[in-house]
This record gives structure tokens, sequence and C-alpha cells, in this order.
């Protein structure tokens, strides 16, 4: 075999490799990007914890067969770059998002647990917060009860002592 076909069976072995350690993946459609919007957001990605990588659509239909991934056929066409989170699901998105309309670029489709999601669904993803955030909202969420039950229990107590206080300063 020639080491051309070797280097390519490799290649296939790394997207696959990346898409199941993937949390999130975001294809992403790159025509018409500048040199240095495409420089900017590969500086983002790599911020985000992310990876983004130009691969021929053939490996990567060969890949996601591999994977039993068979319903991205239709959509792997024309120039597009995939960018993997690996640390949430949020992350390559929210940059892609963010890039879009400065960079001229589109989300056109992901994977999210190795199951197919469209651009609209992206977008939402790309829109939520970072998880630290949603846990913080969560925790104020459960809390605000016990708070609320706190005042309230409270209130009297608060009523007599004014009362008493007004009371003595006659």
């Amino acid at each position: 075999m020639s080491q051309n076909f070797e280097n390519k069976k490799q290649l296939v072995q790394d997207i696959k490799d990346k898409i199941s350690r993937a949390k999130s993946v975001v294809f992403v459609d790159y025509k018409g990007i500048n040199v240095a919007n495409d420089t900017e957001l590969r500086n983002k990605i790599r911020e985000a914890g992310c990876e983004y990588h130009v691969y021929k659509n053939r490996l990567v239909k060969l890949a996601l067969a591999d994977l039993n991934i068979s319903c991205l056929d239709d959509q792997l066409q024309g120039t597009l770059a995939i960018a993997f989170s690996f640390n949430g699901e949020t992350e390559a998105a929210n940059v892609i998002d963010k890039m879009s309309q400065k960079a001229g670029i589109s989300m056109k489709f992901g994977l999210i647990d190795n199951k197919f999601v469209d651009e609209a669904a992206l977008k939402a993803l790309a829109n939520l917060p970072s998880k630290e955030v949603l846990i913080a909202q969560l925790l104020g969420m459960l809390q605000a009860p016990a708070t609320g039950l706190c005042r309230v229990l409270n209130g009297p107590v608060q009523g007599l002592a004014r009362c008493l206080n007004g009371i003595a300063t006659k």
C-alpha cells in the first residue's frame, strides 16, 4: 500500500477519535472567510479549549460511517470545517456564533452525543450561558423558597421588635 493511503487511514482514525471524544461537533461553512478572520477564529477556538480543522468531506464520511453515524451523508457537501468541543457542549458553537457576523461564516449542522442537530439548535446552544452560570442560577432557584420562608417567619418577630422599640422610646 502507498504511504498516501496509510496517511489517509490514519487521518480517518484521528477524525473518528476526535468525534467520539468531543461533547459537541460543529460543522462550519467557511466559504468566503479571509485569512485575518480565519486566524482570529482559530485563536478564539483554541482559547476556548476546542479544535478547528478542515478535512476532506470524503474522509469525514468514512469516519462517520465507522462510528455508525449515517444521517450526515447528504449534509457533507461544499466547504466545511469542523470544530470539536471537548470540555463542554457550548464552547465551539458559542465562538463560531460570535464570529459568524464578523467573518462571514455560518454553522451548518452538528453532533451532540453523536446525534444530529440542525443550525437552529446550534444557535440555541450557542446562546446558553456557561455551565458555571447555569449551576449558579439553579442554586439560586433552589435557595429562593428557603429564603422566602425565613423572611415570612422572621416578619412577626421584626414587627414585635419594632413595636417594643416604639414603646420604649416614648
